[in-house]
């Protein structure tokens, strides 16, 4: 009776790669896959970057409730809510994309999907926590990292191949409806979107019945129960507090507003850049070319470089290679700069320039993820990593609300020049954090294994 939990508990590679690819999915749909989408449905750039970076908020509130997920239930339980809801948020996205009012109806179920994603993330982030030592959680964070990458680029790769090919085939037989704006798109585009969330939705459905069954059960996750409302409040307020009172908390607050300032306002536009014809400054590729250019090279150079930097962190410590991560995740953005002055119309040079985008976001991010880690760790790690990642959404959404104004304004080659002189404050922020020079290493953490 006891033997299979346990089992379960020292096989990582069972739960953590569906976890976080779960965790992923429904983040790239919300942030990267709707700006493809609507694009597609004739929706302006100022509008896309404003309207989607709102869906940010989410996860930038949603340390106001993670003191409940691990107050109430299991983190076990949520994840497993969680991922149905998410299933149900999906569907509904599906359900009002043919209808004359889509954009608003689909931004209202992207608001529950983001919202059931948040919360899906605080539970996700504790469950690894509990679930593994900390050299584990080190030398898992590239696996992690790297599965969560995959989602983004199934999202942005594989979904949106299968979104073009179904806009070609129902623009061929003259089924669907044209974009409901106006604007001239392919007949079809709305249904084969649908269509799209539709299966996506299918998928959660067969997360829930998989993590139901594949999912650890920690000792340690528990939920903490507490007889009046009040414990509960006072329990959510030290819990909240203590994570400001953590030494040295300005230069932590910077680091995570700071570090993606670039990359939230190059992550809007790169899509739309792609779309866009010739004469707006883009490279007119159609929605399969895209989902191509993200979904093959990308996903190798993504892989690589996720791992890579988890194994260098662990093997060495995050303090050795911090600058070279910081380095890898900004001035690889200068690809921009040439694709859109040169505007290439050989696939291979884009795709080559886009892998070496996402080598250097892979390798990069590790340095955040694992930061986070190191500022979490506590009597109150699941709900401090919240608010780390809260704080990181809040550095994504800002940026990103004017970056659709600011690229319209200039133009994408202007743009891009910024994008790359906007990487000066993510320097600045890494030099100056506060870090035990030992984390990551095994030997710092190898009686915790």
């Amino acid at each position: 009776m006891t033997m299979q939990p346990n089992t379960r508990q020292h096989n990582p590679w069972s739960w953590i790669p569906s976890l976080y690819f779960a965790s992923g999915l429904p983040y790239v749909v919300v942030m990267s896959l709707s700006v493809i989408m609507y694009k597609r449905l004739g929706i302006s750039n100022t509008e896309i970057a404003l309207y989607t970076s709102w869906l940010y908020l989410p996860w930038v509130i949603k340390p106001f409730w993670s003191p409940f997920v691990d107050i109430l239930k299991t983190r076990r339980a949520w994840i497993i809510a969680m991922q149905l809801l998410i299933g149900a948020g999906l569907g509904g996205v599906a359900l009002t994309l043919p209808t004359d009012n889509f954009l608003r109806g689909s931004l209202a179920f992207l608001w529950l999907l983001a919202f059931s994603s948040a919360t899906h993330d605080i539970a996700a982030d504790g469950f690894y926590m509990l679930g593994l030592s900390k050299h584990d959680q080190t030398w898992f964070v590239g696996i992690r990292s790297t599965f969560y990458r995959l989602a983004m680029i199934a999202g942005q790769g594989l979904l949106i191949i299968l979104a073009g090919t179904l806009e070609n085939v129902m623009a061929a037989r003259g089924i669907g409806s044209a974009a409901l704006t106006g604007s001239a798109v392919a007949p079809g585009t709305s249904l084969a979107w649908a269509i799209t969330f539709y299966l996506m939705a299918g998928l959660f459905v067969l997360f829930f019945a998989w993590h139901r069954f594949a999912l650890p059960r920690p000792a340690e996750d528990v939920p903490k129960l507490h007889t009046t409302y009040a414990q509960v409040m006072r329990d959510f307020g030290e819990t909240f507090l203590s994570f400001f009172r953590k030494p040295q908390i300005g230069l932590i607050l910077a680091f995570l507003l700071l570090f993606r300032f670039s990359e939230a306002q190059l992550v809007k536009l790169s899509a739309p850049f792609l779309l866009d014809p010739a004469e707006l400054g883009g490279l007119a590729l159609s929605t399969g070319q895209v989902g191509v250019a993200y979904g093959t090279i990308g996903v190798l150079m993504l892989t690589t470089g996720g791992i890579l930097g988890g194994l260098l962190a662990a093997r060495h410590g995050l303090k050795r290679w911090l600058l070279w991560m910081v380095i890898a995740i900004n001035l690889p953005n200068a690809v921009y700069i040439f694709l859109s002055a040169t505007l290439p119309e050989n696939l291979v040079i884009i795709n080559l320039a886009i892998g070496l985008e996402q080598f250097g976001y892979g390798f990069g991010f590790a340095a955040y993820m694992l930061y986070m880690l190191y500022i979490s760790n506590g009597v109150h790690q699941t709900a401090h990593y919240a608010i780390c990642t809260g704080f990181m959404a809040l550095g994504m959404m800002i940026p990103g609300m004017f970056s659709g104004w600011l690229q319209e304004l200039i133009g994408y080659q202007y743009f891009f020049i910024w994008v790359l002189v906007a990487t000066v404050p993510s320097f600045i922020v890494t030099l100056l954090i506060p870090l035990d020079r030992s984390f990551g290493k095994k030997s710092n953490t190898q009686l915790d294994s």
